[in-house]
């Protein structure tokens, strides 16, 4: 952590000749990657974190030399060539890393023990799943067919907001998608649900939603043949270090340029005076001040306690009072339970693994929202994770977060039973596929939707926050074109994290480089970015100190 005393950050205003002072909460992806970006654009940046690391909800926690990685199941932008690497190269975020990429982005098991591998490669895919279904042979060359068509196309430009982007660069933009924009028509008007519901075979006909791990429900077509094709050239790889390892190599990068943070800080309120923010209140009463705050925390928290419900929109009161209610507008919570263990599990167990559940395995699993399981062997994405000759797998399923959240509240004795539930059912669920682990097993750990908002304070436990291709989405990108990330009746604020520029991790990171060109074009500053030169290699020392969170009351 940074300690800078030649800012006063306490005082009102700052002096003659000094840069303009950028207060920041939030030392996630988006209030860090904005820190960055004011740093490299000559701001003096300042991150309030009430947590004691970085990254939000992309972190990791440890217990009995155990690493627990949370976050990150694909990252796009590994590979060189495209918008998204370069903001991750900017960042530091992969310095020093090596990346593991997998041929098979899933695999889907069904109750009876059929199973199907989601290859890559699209040549790989269509004479797998013809081997498996002969009778779905135009289907199946269809959707290859799509995923070929995305080999080379990258949708999004991650570098600047539309409004500040000139003629020319719009035009280049828009010359890369005009030869695909019959594919995209289709592929995006195509809905997963109704294309899979065509297929003879009664495996692939529910397989092919979880090819994200879990049934994304409201998803077409496009996002899975453009993800899919990233990871065969292998753009969605997963880095060394993995969710806090992604987090420090940002916040190394931070520093470097001058940034300072300040963990154990919790921010009660931003201060306004005359429609303007000019600081942020500490828990305790301390007060500092600056030309501009960033909020960079969870959406709900910056309304309605840092600005106690004062300022709002119709984009802000649509995404944050009227969606939350509409289960199709964002993601339900997740229960993670880590299991570690003595040795590892055959070599050709696949890496990531969706179980669609029998009835009878779904009653005993609390909660469980879609009757499945997600198992994926995390000590083969990343070194480190483990302790030698040990291994980890985290296991997750969507779950609803009110059921956690009143029991956690009104009986904790019986919230600890359901946990405890949760990690039994995974135990002997495992024992089921791997014959004897459960006699090795050191340590099981679960994590609730409650856990998540209290370390994170994320609204209802969500870790992955709005839902894609729904009202949500439009809503964000209009904060973004439109509102600039500000609101309405407010200057000296920007709007920064997932809940205002998009779930992703690089969505994230793209949204903090967003605020920081918004803010060099209000103040006249040139925008300057240039990729890290870091060039130590990773090692997990890195990691720093981990937290070891409490086992019982979680």
């Amino acid at each position: 952590m940074r300690r800078d005393r030649r800012v006063p950050w306490e005082a009102r205003t700052r002096t003659a000749g000094q840069p303009p002072r950028v207060i920041i909460v939030g030392a996630g992806v988006g209030g860090l990657s904005a820190g960055c970006y004011g740093q490299m654009s000559a701001m003096e940046t300042r991150v309030f974190e009430k947590h004691v690391l970085p990254g939000g909800c992309c972190t990791a926690w440890g217990r009995d030399g155990y690493v627990f990685d949370y976050c990150i199941e694909w990252l796009i932008g590994t590979a060189p060539g495209n918008d998204a690497h370069r903001v991750w190269r900017e960042l530091g975020a992969l310095d020093g890393k090596t990346i593991r990429n997998f041929d098979i982005f899933n695999t889907v098991v069904d109750a009876d023990g059929r199973s199907v591998a989601f290859y890559n490669d699209p040549d790989r895919l269509e004479a797998h799943l013809l081997g498996l279904s002969p009778a779905d042979a135009r289907l199946i060359r269809r959707f290859c067919r799509d995923l070929r068509g995305f080999g080379d196309l990258d949708l999004f430009s991650f570098l600047k907001p539309a409004p500040l982007m000139t003629l020319r660069e719009k035009g280049r933009a828009a010359r890369k998608i005009l030869p695909k924009l019959n594919l995209l028509r289709r592929t995006a008007g195509t809905s997963m649900e109704a294309f899979a519901a065509r297929f003879e075979d009664p495996l692939l006909r529910r397989a092919l939603p979880y090819i994200f791990f879990q049934d994304h429900e409201v998803f077409p077509l496009m996002p899975y043949l453009f993800n899919m094709a990233g990871a065969h050239r292998s753009n969605t790889g997963f880095p060394q270090g993995g969710s806090l390892g992604l987090a420090r190599s940002i916040e190394e990068r931070y520093t470097s340029l001058g940034g300072r943070i300040d963990y154990r800080s919790r921010v009660e309120r931003i201060l306004v005076e005359d429609g303007r923010a000019v600081g942020v209140e500490l828990r305790g009463g301390e007060r500092h001040y600056a030309d501009h705050v960033v909020a960079a925390c969870d959406g709900a928290t910056t309304l309605d306690r840092l600005l106690d419900g004062r300022y709002s929109s119709s984009r802000v009161r649509r995404l944050f009072d009227t969606l939350p209610q509409a289960p199709e507008s964002v993601y339900p919570g997740v229960v993670s339970v880590f299991v570690g263990f003595d040795g590892d599990v055959p070599a050709d167990a696949p890496h990531s693994a969706t179980y669609l559940l029998s009835d009878a395995d779904s009653a005993r699993l609390p909660g469980v929202l879609q009757n499945s399981l997600v198992v994926q062997l995390r000590s083969r994405f990343s070194d480190g994770l483990a302790p030698p000759g040990k291994s980890v797998i985290h296991c997750t399923y969507f779950s609803d977060y009110t059921s956690w959240k009143t029991l956690r509240r009104t009986d904790r004795r019986a919230y600890r039973a359901r946990k405890e539930k949760a990690g039994e059912f995974v135990r002997e669920f495992l024992e089921r596929r791997y014959p004897g682990i459960a006699a090795r097993v050191e340590v099981t750990d679960v994590a609730t939707p409650v856990t998540t908002e209290r370390y994170t304070g994320n609204l209802g436990g969500s870790i992955l926050g709005w839902k894609s291709f729904t009202d949500a989405e439009d809503l964000v990108q209009g904060l973004i074109d439109k509102d600039r990330l500000r609101l309405p009746g407010l200057a000296g604020l920007s709007l920064a994290g997932q809940w205002f520029t998009g779930g992703g991790l690089v969505r994230v990171a793209a949204g903090g480089r967003f605020v920081a060109q918004y803010l060099c074009e209000e103040w006249g500053l040139p925008f300057r970015a240039w990729e890290s030169t870091g060039g130590e290699t990773w090692h997990t020392g890195k990691l720093g100190r981990l937290p070891q969170l409490d086992r019982s009351m979680r």
